[in-house]
């Protein structure tokens, strides 16, 4: 859509601001005239009482605040600069830092949850750099001495860390200070499902930005998420194991932080990994939780698109197997599971039978800001869903203006957009305020509706 049509955007926010103060003034006249009434006040087209809707208008202004996160309390609706702003976050984010070593473990998982908030919404590459030490000292210690959920937490800043600082020295000096510890949980059966699900994930995001070009690192983060999936292979009678609480989503996370990793290995290795995994996985295809169905799924699809960029001549032995695997989960119709289930099993998996059988995929674009990805092969989908995974709502952002980001996504610099571009934008508070007066002028409208069908009746 074109975004030149300044002087209508203009009136029509023009327009909103007064339509939202008329319906301020209304709501104070009606409460000072009303007094302490309550809900006593007379009811008008809608059926709801003036009150009412005095309390509805003025809750439009209360809501904006209230859902303010950790680091932006106390900055209220008036206007501040960008530097002061800064300066604001960067003071907390000390303060965050700081409590890591409270003795307080309520404290320290607020801490970081603000941390992973923080990292996951906007880019501070610069503050980082000069703490990044100490950071990852914090976290190192949350990770070897905290309980299962501190050590969960602890793991997503890890990743969120290695995305903030990129590719370059600083990020494989933090990595190669926090690859041992996240390695030792995600190996430890007796630590926390959780934290070992989180040290999965962290390890295959660290590994791959920080160490995408050291062969060793590379093959040792393989090794240890090799360990934990592979536990889900059937056993030498051909039987799947039975399955513990919790352990399917470990599996889950492990083979997905591996499928990431696969996709820097060389051409040699590849090969061996294909002859090994494949038959097995296709065994993993029978096993009783949905998102591992799945997972397994698309690492399948991953499979052969690299076994076929290596070679386009490439055949898997067992594929008519595959296939009709395949097209039982991709019509499975089973009622003793979820319809969502159901649902997303078969479209997953029409599409996986689709490249096996075809070699074509639905291409997807991503639109953020004025940009846009297309996401047009497994390879592709496998790092996204993977950068979407630690970042979040805040992957958007990133995209936009992350290099690390763009660099993967062949997007270039970020783009610097235009004044006049920026100044067309409707701040968020102006968005909430125009979806509550356009919902409160659609329940009216359909209130009067309902009215005439009661008539009629």
């Amino acid at each position: 859509m074109p975004r030149n049509k300044k002087g209508k955007r203009g009136s029509n926010r023009g327009s909103l601001r007064q339509e939202v103060l008329q319906l301020q003034l209304s709501a104070k006249a009606t409460l000072q005239g009303k007094g302490t009434g309550g809900r006593n006040g007379v009811k008008g087209e809608s059926g709801a009482s003036d009150d009412d809707l005095a309390s509805d208008v003025l809750s439009h202004y209360s809501s904006a605040s209230e859902s303010a996160s950790v680091l932006e309390e106390g900055t209220g609706m008036e206007p501040v600069d960008e530097q002061t702003a800064q300066e604001e976050t960067e003071d907390k984010l000390k303060q965050c830092i700081d409590n890591l070593m409270d003795k307080s473990a309520k404290t320290r998982l607020a801490a970081l949850e603000s941390l992973r908030q923080a990292f996951s919404s906007r880019l501070l590459y610069d503050f980082l750099l000069e703490r990044r030490l100490t950071l990852s000292d914090c976290l190192e210690r949350s990770l070897r001495k905290g309980g299962g959920e501190e050590q969960a937490a602890a793991a997503s800043v890890c990743a969120l860390l290695c995305v903030q600082l990129g590719g370059g020295d600083e990020g494989e000096e933090g990595f190669r200070m926090l690859r041992p510890v996240l390695s030792s949980i995600l190996s430890d059966s007796c630590a926390s499902v959780a934290a070992r699900r989180s040290c999965a994930t962290a390890l295959g995001m660290c590994c791959y930005v920080s160490a995408a070009e050291d062969a060793e690192d590379l093959v040792k983060s393989l090794s240890h998420l090799e360990n934990v999936f592979t536990s889900s292979y059937p056993n030498c009678e051909g039987a799947l194991p039975a399955t513990k609480a919790g352990t399917p989503g470990l599996h889950c996370a492990a083979l997905q932080a591996w499928a990431l990793l696969v996709t820097l290995c060389p051409a040699s290795r590849l090969s061996t990994l294909l002859d090994i995994h494949l038959p097995k996985l296709q065994a993993c295809l029978e096993c009783s939780d949905v998102n591992y169905r799945i997972a397994v799924g698309e690492t399948i699809a991953l499979l052969f698109e690299l076994g076929r960029d290596i070679d386009r001549d490439f055949q898997y032995d067992d594929s008519d197997a595959l296939c009709e695997i395949l097209k039982g989960l991709a019509t499975d119709g089973n009622k003793h599971r979820a319809k969502n289930d159901r649902r997303k099993q078969r479209s997953i998996f029409r599409e996986v039978l689709n490249y096996i059988e075809n070699e074509d995929f639905t291409e997807e674009k991503i639109r953020f800001g004025v940009e846009g990805i297309y996401i047009d092969s497994w390879i592709r989908r496998r790092i996204y869903d993977a950068f979407k995974e630690v970042l979040e709502s805040g992957v958007r952002h990133h995209l936009q203006y992350n290099q690390l980001l763009r660099d993967i996504f062949e997007l270039g610099s970020p783009l610097i957009l235009d004044a006049s571009i920026k100044a067309s934008r409707i701040s968020r508070f102006e968005k909430h305020l125009y979806n509550s007066a356009a919902f409160k002028a659609r329940t009216k409208l359909r209130n009067k509706v309902r009215d005439k069908r009661a008539d009629v009746m």
